[in-house]
């Protein structure tokens, strides 16, 4: 009987079998080469979970060792205090931070991360270390004395330790978070989360001692307030320096989100950086904490003419930052503008913090809590797809941008018939205000636009001639002239198109 024809050396497979015969296969499983791969073991299925589990242990774990330390040397009452007092300026630094990232917030489980790991596992390496290096030198050649040991481990020891624990919070996230590590605001905000988590439990520490002082020198325990170490400590790490750790740390931190602009290829930058930002960090603490221990004006005199600067500057950096970031957006947002994803309104009001809020408050009014959180994961997915297309030109983006780009414009899509009319509405609240001179958007980079496109660009200025809620559909927009939805940028397109 006549068999279906096979390539040159492969086993025949007669027209009447439904399998072909493999004469050269072993007989028994147990002499098979190779074999299927085995089902999933149970730590293989939920080891993520686990591992998130673990962490979360270990730093529950740190945290009650050093709730443990602080109430053995501080007595519970001093813990109690100190954590009342300490607690104040917490909300007021996660606010600022979080207003620093709000044009790509990071995601609250890395913030969470990055504070727990400060105010727990930093803190509890810190104080162990300080605390045996100090003793090691108290009885070793190096000092002449236990005071002068103190002093030694105090400005040498002390911000070497607490600066790399600090830091080891940054790298973390910079290794296994790369998506969410985006530029210097990112790494200023976690690097100011870690520190504030940081000085919130050291501040505990300190302010349970000094409460404890003052309890000791008094038999009814009432101690006036000009003479309590505990309002001293309070207005001195409270009031005037909540921020020194933070300055501190944000100095490494910035430089992790330098390091994380730069392109892959650069690897020696992306190495160098990270390094000189955490030597600045301790050079910096060790001038502070030199200053603290004296008595004098030298105090006064860094406070002013170092830590006042280099806070300046910092948030000079982030604020920087944020609007770099807000340009970016205004700038590349345009052409997907051009390929029919967005109308030009909403690549306007897209760039605007403030544009954003009343879109959020437009879709809260009309549709409700749900509404407004569905025109907040718009505006958090087209931020994405800009600074990702802007890496993409400058030669830093990631090898499977096209994937990246296209999942990203599917989350748009979804969410644009809900999303876009509010966006649109507050890009035309804001006209009045702030509205830029009329502009010709030409073709997305690295390609040519719509058959047929005008050679001059595209739109008529930043609102065309649309109506407020109207959006692209089906290949045209109300927006301007023209038809967007035939190219999408770098050869995505609209769906309907």
């Amino acid at each position: 009987m006549d068999q279906a024809y096979q390539p040159t050396g492969a086993p025949a497979v007669p027209a009447y079998e439904r399998q072909p015969r493999f004469t050269g296969m072993p007989a028994s499983p147990e002499d098979w080469r190779y074999h299927p791969p085995r089902t999933p073991s149970w730590w293989h299925r939920h080891r993520r979970t686990l591992r998130v589990l673990a962490l979360a242990g270990v730093l529950a774990l740190c945290g009650l060792m050093i709730l443990t330390l602080v109430q053995r040397q501080t007595g519970t009452q001093g813990l109690l205090v100190g954590l009342a007092l300490s607690v104040l300026p917490v909300p007021l630094l996660v606010l600022a931070l979080r207003w620093l990232d709000a044009v790509e917030p990071t995601p609250w489980r890395n913030l969470g991360f990055a504070l727990a790991w400060g105010a727990c596992a930093a803190t509890l390496i810190s104080l162990l270390a300080n605390s045996l290096t100090t003793k090691w030198l108290a009885t070793s050649v190096v000092t002449e004395s236990p005071t002068s040991a103190e002093s030694l481990g105090t400005t040498v020891v002390a911000p070497v330790v607490e600066e790399a624990a600090k830091a080891a919070a940054i790298l973390l996230l910079y290794l296994f978070r790369p998506n969410h590590f985006t530029g210097v605001a990112t790494g200023i905000v976690i690097a100011g989360m870690t520190a504030t988590g940081f000085a919130f439990t050291e501040n505990v520490l300190y302010l349970g001692h000094a409460y404890g002082q003052d309890t000791a020198f008094t038999d009814s325990g009432g101690i006036e307030l000009d003479q309590s170490l505990t309002a001293a400590t309070f207005v001195t790490r409270i009031v005037f320096s909540p921020f020194a750790h933070p300055l501190f740390t944000g100095l490494a931190g910035a430089a992790f989100g330098l390091a994380a602009a730069l392109p892959h290829r650069r690897r020696a930058a992306r190495v160098l950086l990270p390094l000189v930002g955490l030597l600045t960090a301790i050079g910096l603490h060790a001038v502070w904490n030199a200053a603290a221990t004296d008595a004098s004006s030298t105090f006064l005199l860094v406070y002013a003419l170092a830590i006042l600067p280099a806070l300046a500057g910092l948030v000079w950096l982030g604020i920087a930052a944020r609007q770099r970031a807000l340009r970016t957006v205004r700038r590349t947002l345009p052409a997907y503008a051009v390929a029919g994803w967005l109308s030009p309104g909403e690549s306007w009001a897209l760039a605007s913090m403030r544009a954003r809020a009343i879109a959020r408050n437009l879709a809260r009014r009309a549709h409700g809590p749900s509404g407004a959180d569905t025109v907040r994961q718009y505006q958090h997915f087209a931020t994405t797809l800009a600074l990702l297309r802007a890496r993409a030109e400058r030669g830093g983006g990631e090898a499977d941008f096209h994937a990246r780009e296209q999942e990203l414009l599917h989350h748009l899509w979804t969410r644009r018939a809900l999303a876009a009319p509010p966006t649109e509405r507050s890009a035309m609240a804001l006209a009045h205000r702030a509205a830029p001179p009329p502009q010709r958007w030409g073709p997305p980079p690295g390609g040519g636009g719509p058959p047929g496109a005008p050679a001059g660009g595209y739109g008529h200025g930043w609102y065309g001639h649309g109506q407020p809620g109207a959006y692209v559909h089906g290949g045209h927009s109300t927006y301007g002239h023209g038809g967007y939805g035939q190219h999408g940028a770098y050869g995505a397109s609209p769906p309907g198109a």
